[in-house]
């Protein structure tokens, strides 16, 4: 299929692309691999398309203190590489292999992911677990969103109509920070049928600060916490026991496959973080 109609516009700066926003049924163009794809199937025929490539800026990863903040147009591939990355923040760099394909990984955006808030994706999940903010821009200005207040629901954000994804930040990690990562796809690079993005630091022979996100089982990246808190106490099988998530079923598996499967991932992820006490 052909996507239907609709208009172009190249932003120049972020105040552009936010006054261009201000036009009805206007959407922002970074990588285009989610949003091309729904044009294609005419789930989206947005009036106007705002093609933000050309803003400058608004790539790059840098650390800030104890922060690693990585601009919205910074491309997965640039992430993967990036060395920042893998030395400050290795939940992230667990994660990028299994972003897609390489040719996804080549122009997707992270900026472009979170705004997505596809509920299957891992930076979304990656976010949550570090415990990241994200900085929006919009008509009054910018400002930051922790990640637990961002993700809303299926495909909804707390971003405006007028407002943009300009960077993401999350904590520089630490001598004693623990990162676990694991998915289950049919085939490498397809969305995961569920997912585990977890972090945690380390306190002795047991860990503190446990946050597990898991991906694909509901509406939003899901905190599974009572499962947190067993984990800190070193009992991975009371953790999976505590389990609290309900998955809806879909074309992938029953909702019953896919906490069976969380728990397989639980157990997974929790030999990642205390083996690397």
């Amino acid at each position: 299929m052909k996507p239907a109609p609709f208009a172009y516009a190249r932003a120049r700066t972020v105040d552009e692309a936010i006054a261009l926003l201000g036009e009805k049924d206007a959407k922002l163009l970074a990588g285009g691999q989610s949003l091309i794809a729904s044009l294609n199937m005419r789930l989206s025929a947005p009036a106007l398309l705002i093609d933000i490539n050309g803003i400058g800026g608004l790539d790059g990863i840098a650390k800030k203190g104890d922060t690693v903040e990585i601009g919205a147009l910074t491309r997965h591939a640039g992430a993967e590489r990036s060395d920042v990355i893998g030395q400050h923040a290795p939940l992230i760099a667990r994660a990028m292999p299994h972003v897609g394909h390489v040719a996804i990984r080549n122009r997707g955006t992270l900026g472009g992911s979170i705004a997505f808030a596809d509920p299957a994706a891992e930076l979304p999940a990656c976010l949550l677990s570090l415990g990241g903010e994200v900085e929006v821009s919009g008509p009054k200005g910018r400002r930051r969103v922790k990640a637990d207040d961002f993700f809303k629901g299926l495909f909804e954000t707390a971003l405006g109509p007028q407002d943009m994804v300009t960077a993401i930040r999350v904590p520089a990690a630490g001598r004693d920070t623990r990162a676990g990562f694991a998915e289950l796809a049919r085939r490498h690079g397809d969305y995961a049928i569920v997912g585990l993005a977890a972090s945690a630091k380390a306190d002795g022979k047991n860990l503190k600060d446990v946050r597990l996100a898991f991906f694909g089982v509901g509406a939003t990246p899901v905190r599974a916490k009572k499962s947190e808190a067993a984990l800190a106490g070193g009992d991975v099988e009371a953790a999976v026991a505590a389990l609290d998530l309900d998955p809806p079923d879909d074309v992938q598996a029953t909702g019953a496959v896919k906490k069976h499967l969380a728990g397989v991932l639980l157990r997974r992820v929790a030999t990642q973080l205390i083996e690397a006490r």
